[in-house]
């Protein structure tokens, strides 16, 4: 066994934080964490810390917040640090070259794809929207590129029918802790052997916004049952249904696929049951099947049929 690292660990949500309990395990000494300013949440809007600051704060954990890593001061501090190595994950800051240069061993990042598969903001969801057979995990010596920089360690997994964006970030993040601390022992030994990535298969995985997870029915229902797995627990779909206070919006949790032509127009209910509220597509049709109105807790179709059945009758065309 090599000799225990010095750590700081740059991170902000659940699944960074996951892998910040997995060097707490380990043999490794995590001296210091990063992580974004606290932020407003909840209908208060008190701000809020992130997964990863309560966690160090759990451990008496130095915990750092710039507002930029870009500042002079802020890297003085990080150096005063003196680190083997940064680990960094879904930091949600750009390191500059100062600072990927300051640790000994400079900075690695896991990230959430088998690189260069999908680089950037949202590769979870962008590996299930497209339609990918099989994700992974990827643990990557930093440079100054978004996600180029060389391929230490990879592990790999399917992606199934039935796989949303939270299952399948569940399944990497519990891959993500062992590759980490297999690559740490690589980079510690001396022993590392990086893959260098091939640009030419390089996709970028972009940010995804509230307004992008509208249903656009004319769409084939294959697309949009993978858009609604992909979005789901965030932004999570939604469509527009009427009554007589005039639009609202409906959340789309879950969906079923159904096969078989139809000449109705896209958007179009096409029955409504027990099983779900089947919609045209703009080839097939979806099977509507767990459903949020607003000020209203996500239920099956057949809850909400209970109390909705004009909403959902069949003729009626959603997203209008």
């Amino acid at each position: 066994m090599t000799q225990p690292l010095n750590i700081v660990f740059a991170g902000t949500p659940e699944f960074a934080a996951v892998h910040l309990q997995t060097l707490l395990d380990s043999q490794h000494r995590v001296i210091a964490a990063y992580t974004q300013p606290d932020r407003p949440a909840g209908r208060g809007k008190k701000p809020q810390a992130s997964p990863v600051k309560q966690l160090a704060q759990q451990h008496e954990i130095p915990v750092y917040q710039p507002q930029s890593l870009r500042d002079e001061a802020a890297q003085a501090e990080l150096a005063a640090l003196n680190a083997d190595l940064m680990v960094v994950v879904a930091y949600g800051l750009i390191l500059p070259q100062a600072v990927l240069d300051t640790p000994r061993l400079g900075c690695v990042n896991v990230h959430a794809s088998l690189l260069p598969r999908w680089r950037g903001a949202a590769p979870i969801q962008r590996a299930i929207e497209a339609g990918d057979a099989v994700s992974g995990v990827s643990i990557m010596q930093m440079e100054a590129g978004l996600d180029t920089g060389p391929v230490l360690v990879e592990k790999r997994c399917p992606i199934t029918p039935a796989d949303t964006g939270g299952s399948l970030h569940d399944k990497l993040a519990g891959l993500g802790g062992p590759a980490l601390l297999e690559a740490l022992e690589q980079l510690a030994a001396g022993t590392a052997v990086p893959r260098i990535q091939d640009d030419t298969k390089a996709n970028y995985a972009a940010k995804i916004s509230k307004e992008e997870a509208r249903i656009d029915w004319l769409r084939p229902a294959e697309e949009l049952d993978r858009q609604i797995r992909a979005f789901n627990p965030f932004p999570v779909c939604w469509t527009t249904c009427s009554d007589a206070k005039g639009k609202q919006r409906l959340r789309i949790y879950k969906a079923q696929l159904e096969r078989g032509c139809h000449r109705d127009i896209p958007g179009t209910i096409l029955s409504a049951d027990a099983e779900g509220i089947l919609v045209a597509c703009g080839r097939e049709a979806l099977r509507l099947q767990l459903l949020q109105l607003p000020g209203k807790k996500a239920l099956p179709a057949e809850e909400i049929l209970k109390g909705y059945r004009a909403l959902f009758a069949p003729g009626v065309r959603l997203g209008e």
